[in-house]
């Protein structure tokens, strides 16, 4: 009896639940829709279809539109949790996520939804969209700058630190209405703005503006002057620090510079960054811009509507902060470039008109001690980034392959003073001295730069072999270790007839960059491959080099594969080397660099090269010399010059002369 009584009242208790449980279901999954119609409406900020009670939803948009305007564009993600049923009530927690500035802002807030006949309605209240707002009050956001990290270079030393600057422009607030477009005019003309630009940014800006035309850093000797900028009426100067440079050119195709972020910059940010931020622009500037540039510092402020900021720097309580976070300064980025080193090389270029670069490392360890592009670059990374026929400098690699066919510094070749091969008539370069035509040593080949000797030796390395050799010094290869866009040269593994005997002279498709020139010449000092690094634990971007471009109006030819297809060759060995630094050594000493005899400390290896370009004539050519001296390997290139031993010559003479 009693277990009878006992499985009756179970069954009671069973079939209430199901009976509870069906009244139930029908209510919890509405609600948990209308919830989750409500959470979408809210991630889009848009509440205009939005079952909501205690206001219209075309008032509510409005409101929520106002709102959350101070934050910009973004807009939250914002999920619903399960509804909470008491009768035709229901609660619901909303988890909301904003991506401000590259920080994430997450709280709750508490939705009470009511049963309308057969659906669901949203209470509106202000604290959906953020916790205890209140309904006059609005979300704002500021940003605090981080301070942004130095480039330093070799030793540790600033290249790229805070520097002092002057912002000049016009203040509305001192110059009369009608006085303004004058006074604009006359500081554009002072400072060599536009003057047409300038006057309708002053035009269109608040009637208390301070309108900056341009920034100057504030070193002595600078122009104009104070007294003149404060001769413009309306014009002030405000003290302020930028990321700069020694100079205003130091490497700067290299380091870059920092400047507003573009529209395209604040789009592809993913948030990071907003309009009017401060990042990098090109160079090392723009590729490590997130380590450089930070965390900026943020903060969230509910305040009342009309705050304005008299108002808010008499009663600092007047808004209420609901999110912050502390700014975090940038990381700083450790290269390569010697500051004395890289300075001699700009001043060194500082005469040269066309197209320029010089590029000094050390072999030891493939640091990239200067890398420098001449006025005439018109600020183009040439030094880093050209793509030229590299001419007789590519001999090196020439006479790589032969050694490893079993040449000698001492064989035999013939330098004739043409040579026709498929019709095509090559010769040596104009002036070639008649006393080394004939019967020549390789050594005397390579000294005097005898083309047709070269030429002649091209059924006994084959192009294959010639890509070999070349990535055996390093160049035509990936260059993982310098961490920056760089071309590191291009040799065709295929070519054959005319093509392939121009490539017996560095010609047809053979390109290199001059740190390309540099590296090859390095790897010959170190008797092994040079891995060339300008960042210290940085890395090449993937495909940095063959994605770089040609500057409009540079004879360069256009990008092509920095890095060889095939496997690399086997690397350059010791004794290999010891022969290519004969052969380089003979070019100072009995050779076209005889110049470089008196270069001070231990003993010079150079080697020159013309290499053609164009359908001129005579054709225009580009100047070429590398150098080494102790634990130092130089290239030098002139765009548009005559020969590599007169032109670019005299500029690795003076660079080595003072590198000391």
């Amino acid at each position: 009896m009693g277990n009878f009584r006992v499985a009756a009242l179970v069954l009671a208790a069973a079939l209430t639940g199901a009976v509870l449980t069906s009244c139930d279901d029908g209510r919890q999954t509405a609600a948990k829709q209308a919830a989750g119609e409500l959470a979408a409406a809210l991630s889009a900020l848009d509440v205009s279809q939005a079952p909501l009670k205690g206001t219209e939803p075309a008032a509510a948009q409005e409101k929520v539109e106002s709102t959350v305007k101070g934050l910009g564009e973004v807009k939250p993600t914002v999920t619903a949790g399960d509804p909470k049923l008491d009768g035709d009530k229901a609660d619901v927690v909303l988890d909301y996520s904003w991506k401000l500035a590259g920080q994430e802002w997450s709280y709750q807030t508490t939705a009470q939804l009511a049963r309308d006949g057969d659906r669901w309605l949203t209470q509106w209240k202000p604290d959906l969209l953020a916790p205890q707002l209140g309904e006059a009050e609005v979300l704002t956001l500021a940003t605090t700058a981080a301070p942004r990290a130095d480039i330093l270079g070799a030793g540790g030393t600033a290249l790229v630190t805070a520097r002092p600057v002057l912002r000049v422009g016009i203040d509305k607030a001192k110059v009369p209405a009608e006085g303004q477009a004058d006074a604009a005019a006359k500081l554009a003309a002072l400072l060599k703005v536009d003057p047409a630009e300038y006057a309708k940014q002053v035009a269109a800006a608040g009637e208390k503006a301070f309108v900056e035309a341009i920034v100057l850093r504030d070193e002595a000797g600078r122009t104009p002057t104070d007294l003149e900028i404060a001769a413009v009426p309306g014009a002030i100067t405000v003290k302020d620090t930028m990321p700069l440079a020694p100079t205003r050119t130091f490497a700067r195709p290299v380091l870059g510079t920092v400047g507003p972020a573009t529209a395209e910059q604040v789009q592809a940010s993913n948030g990071a960054l907003q309009a009017g931020d401060t990042t990098g622009v090109a160079g090392l500037q723009a590729q490590y811009d997130s380590q450089l540039r930070g965390k900026d510092g943020l903060a969230v402020y509910a305040q009342p509507a009309d705050l304005t900021p008299e108002k808010l720097r008499t009663t600092p309580g007047a808004r209420r902060t609901l999110f912050e976070s502390a700014p975090v300064s940038g990381t700083p980025l450790a290269t390569t470039l010697d500051l004395r080193l890289q300075q001699l090389a700009e001043d060194t270029l500082a005469g040269v008109g066309p197209a320029a670069a010089i590029v000094a490392l050390r072999p030891s360890d493939g640091a990239v001690l200067a890398a420098a592009s001449g006025p005439g670059s018109n600020g183009y990374n040439t030094a880093m980034l050209g793509q030229y026929a590299p001419g007789s400098i590519f001999k090196t690699v020439d006479s790589l392959a032969l050694i490893r066919q079993g040449a000698a510094a001492e064989t035999r070749v013939q330098c004739t003073p043409t040579l026709t091969v498929d019709g095509r008539t090559f010769s040596n370069a104009p002036g070639y001295p008649a006393s080394s035509l004939g019967d020549v040593t390789l050594r005397d080949a390579y000294a005097h730069s005898c083309n047709t000797a070269f030429i002649a030796q091209r059924d006994k390395v084959s192009q294959a072999q010639l890509e070999s050799a070349a990535t055996s010094l390093g160049v035509a290869v990936d260059a993982p270790r310098l961490g920056a866009a760089a071309f590191l040269g291009s040799v065709p593994a295929d070519a054959a007839g005319t093509e392939h005997a121009a490539s017996m002279i560095g010609q047809g498709r053979i390109l290199f960059s001059p740190l390309a020139a540099a590296v090859m010449a390095g790897s010959v000092v170190k008797g092994a491959p040079v891995s060339a690094q300008l960042v210290v634990g940085g890395s090449t971007p993937s495909g940095s080099a063959s994605a770089s471009t040609t500057p409009a109006g540079s004879s360069s030819a256009p990008a092509s594969p920095a890095a060889s297809s095939a496997p690399a060759g086997p690397p350059v060995t010791a004794a290999e080397a010891a022969v290519l630094q004969d052969l380089m050594r003979a070019v100072v000493t009995s050779g076209h660099a005889g110049f470089l005899a008196d270069v001070p400390g231990g003993p010079v290896g150079a080697k020159t090269g013309t290499a053609e370009f164009g359908t001129d004539t005579p054709p225009k050519t580009h100047a070429w010399i590398i150098g080494t001296h102790g634990d130092l390997a130089v290239a030098v290139f002139v765009e548009e010059g005559g020969l590599g031993a007169t032109i670019s010559g005299p500029l690795l003479d003076r660079f080595l002369t003072q590198a000391g």
